[in-house]
């Protein structure tokens, strides 16, 4: 059993890093970011141009949890450096779905031939837009980003036929880094 567990996540130029006991905030070019990992038992330290993520005595817990507070670190840089874009195609056999942006919602109309519109929430500061059959969901916060595409999924989910037969729907087909035009 090892004495202590410590990661470092290295920050690149262009990035900036504040630590305040467990909150780290990362400002970049795109944006800022803030992330509480209280909820979490490692110590967070900010050693010159890296970010320190440790633990005492650990666990076989405690030592997963250092390596998922640098995966988040690393994509909270990751984020305010380049962003996130995930790309959704809209798929339909015999009735063409019109999705629309409406504030914070999607409306989803004539999926199925349905009567009433479906709707998803979109989840923080995400950029969305529609261009023909696809849907491009842009932002920093890669959470954000990800939920976003997964509602979207889930408000086209068909039940009680075979999905195998009725592929209608949208889904993503890409995710990649990079603010994409």
């Amino acid at each position: 059993m090892r004495e202590i567990e410590v990661r470092r996540v290295k920050i690149p130029d262009g990035v900036k890093v504040n630590v305040n006991g467990k909150v780290v905030e990362v400002i970049g070019e795109k944006g800022r970011l803030v992330r509480d990992f209280s909820s979490l038992p490692v110590s967070i330290q900010l050693l010159g141009d890296e970010v320190e993520v440790s633990t005492s005595w650990p666990r076989r817990k405690e030592g997963a949890c250092v390596g998922t507070a640098c995966a988040h670190i690393k994509n909270m840089i990751r984020g305010v450096k380049e962003g996130f874009t995930y790309k959704l195609k809209t798929v339909y056999a015999h009735f063409p779905i019109s999705v629309k942006v409406n504030g914070n919602k999607i409306i989803i109309e004539n999926f199925m031939g349905e009567r009433s519109p479906r709707t998803a929430k979109i989840i923080g500061d995400v950029k969305v837009s529609v261009k023909g059959d696809d849907v491009i969901i842009q932002g920093i916060n890669i959470e954000d980003v990800s939920q976003t595409a997964a509602n979207i999924e889930r408000a086209t989910r068909i039940k009680n036929r075979d999905p195998r037969r009725f592929l209608d729907g949208i889904y993503v087909y890409e995710k990649m880094e990079g603010m994409a035009e």
